[in-house]
C-alpha cells in the first residue's frame, strides 16, 4: 500500500486523490491530508486526516518531515511552502520519502515571483511576455500606467508575489458605477480610484502593472518525467459560462515543448497564456497541479495518476489526449466526514 500526503491544498485535491485512488492499474493507495480547517473539502478524500499547524519558515519544513516520518509517507505532493520544501528534497530523501515538487530551488522560486520568471523568460523566445512595469510607489504606479498607455495598451495590475486572481484589476477609465451596482461583480477600478489608494501608502508591495491581454486565455496542463522531459501538454481554454474547450493548438504545444527544454520541470506543472492581437502571451507558470486540472483529464489522460506512476519509476505509455472535445462541471453534494 502507497502511503501519499497532500499538504495544504486547494478544494480540487479532492478530485485528485480520487483520480489516483481509482485508477486504471487497480494499484492500492492510503491518503493523508492535513489544513488548518479539518472539515476542509481537500480532506474528505483522505482516509487520514490531521488539523495542520500554522508555521513559516523552515519550521514548516521540519513539521513536515515529521509529519512523513510519523505516517511512513512514501509520496509527499505539497502545495503551500513549495519553495521551501524543494530547498529541502534531500531531507525527505533520506528519510525513503519521495517528494512531488521542482528540486531546483533558485527556479522555483523565480518562478513563484512573477516579474523574476518574466525577467527570466523574457529574451529566450520561449514565449512572448506582456509589457510590464514593477512598481512600489504611487508615482512609478502613475508613470507606468501612462508608458503603457501611450503605447496604446490598456492597463491592468497584479501583486508580483500571488496565486490565482487574488490582487488582479483591471484599470477602466469609462465606468458606469449605478450600471455595475446592478450588475455583476467586476475587478475594473478607475485610474483615479486605484491611484488615490496606492497614495495611502509612502511605498507598499511589488505589484506589476501590465498591458492587459484581451484575447482567449489558455491554461497547459502539463505532465513530465522525473528529469523533467516533456510527456504530453493539453491546452484548456475557458469560454462562455462553465464551459471549457480541450483544443489541438501546434503553437501552444510548441510553448510547452520549449518550457519543458529550457526549465526541466518534473512531474506536473500548469504554462497559462492568454493572447492580445493574435500573439499568446505568458502569464505565468505554476509548478504543480492546477486548479482546473480535473477537466482536463477528461481528454482521458488521468494526469495525477501517471505523475504517481512516474516518480515511483513506474512506465507507462505515452498517451494521446483526446482534443478538441468540450466540457463543463457541476456541483455535487457531500457529506463532511
Amino acid at each position: 500500500m502507497t502511503r501519499i500526503w497532500f499538504n495544504r491544498w486547494f478544494s480540487v485535491a479532492y478530485h485528485y486523490m480520487n483520480m489516483i485512488r481509482d485508477n486504471a492499474d487497480g494499484q492500492a493507495f492510503e491518503f493523508y491530508g492535513t489544513h488548518p480547517d479539518i472539515r476542509h473539502m481537500s480532506l474528505q478524500a483522505c482516509d487520514h486526516a490531521e488539523a495542520e499547524p500554522v508555521l513559516e519558515g523552515f519550521e514548516y519544513v521540519q513539521y513536515c518531515l515529521d509529519f512523513c516520518r510519523r505516517h511512513s509517507i512514501d509520496i509527499f505532493i505539497p502545495r503551500l511552502k513549495m519553495e521551501e520544501i524543494g530547498a529541502h528534497v534531500t531531507l525527505f530523501e533520506e528519510i525513503g520519502t519521495k517528494v512531488m515538487v521542482c528540486g531546483d530551488a533558485e527556479l522555483l522560486q523565480s518562478i513563484t515571483v512573477k516579474d523574476k520568471f518574466y525577467e527570466l523568460v523574457k529574451d529566450t523566445g520561449i514565449v512572448a511576455i506582456p509589457a510590464y512595469h514593477v512598481v512600489n510607489t504611487a508615482d512609478a504606479f502613475k508613470a507606468a500606467y501612462l508608458d503603457l498607455r501611450q503605447r496604446g495598451h490598456r492597463v491592468c495590475f497584479k501583486p508580483t508575489h500571488s496565486e490565482g486572481g487574488n490582487g488582479f484589476r483591471i484599470i477602466q477609465d469609462h465606468r458606469n458605477p449605478l450600471e455595475e451596482i446592478y450588475g455583476r461583480i467586476n475587478l475594473n477600478m478607475s485610474f483615479e480610484e486605484a491611484y488615490s489608494i496606492f497614495s495611502l501608502q509612502e511605498r507598499f508591495d511589488d505589484i506589476m502593472v501590465m498591458e492587459l491581454l484581451e484575447g482567449d486565455e489558455y491554461s497547459i496542463d502539463c505532465l513530465s518525467d522525473s528529469e523533467g522531459k516533456l510527456i504530453t501538454a493539453i491546452p484548456r481554454r475557458k469560454s462562455s459560462g462553465r464551459t471549457y474547450h480541450l483544443d489541438n493548438i501546434p503553437e501552444l504545444a510548441s510553448i510547452s515543448e520549449k518550457v519543458a527544454e529550457a526549465y526541466h520541470i518534473p512531474y506536473v506543472f500548469n504554462i497559462q497564456v492568454k493572447y492580445n492581437k493574435g500573439v499568446p502571451k505568458l502569464l505565468e507558470i505554476n509548478p504543480r497541479m492546477s486548479g482546473g486540472l480535473y477537466i482536463t483529464c477528461l481528454s482521458g489522460i488521468n494526469i495525477p495518476y501517471l505523475a504517481v506512476k512516474t516518480i515511483l519509476g513506474q512506465p507507462f505509455e505515452t498517451p494521446q489526449p483526446k482534443l478538441g472535445i468540450r466540457a463543463s462541471y457541476v456541483e455535487q453534494a457531500v457529506l463532511l466526514s
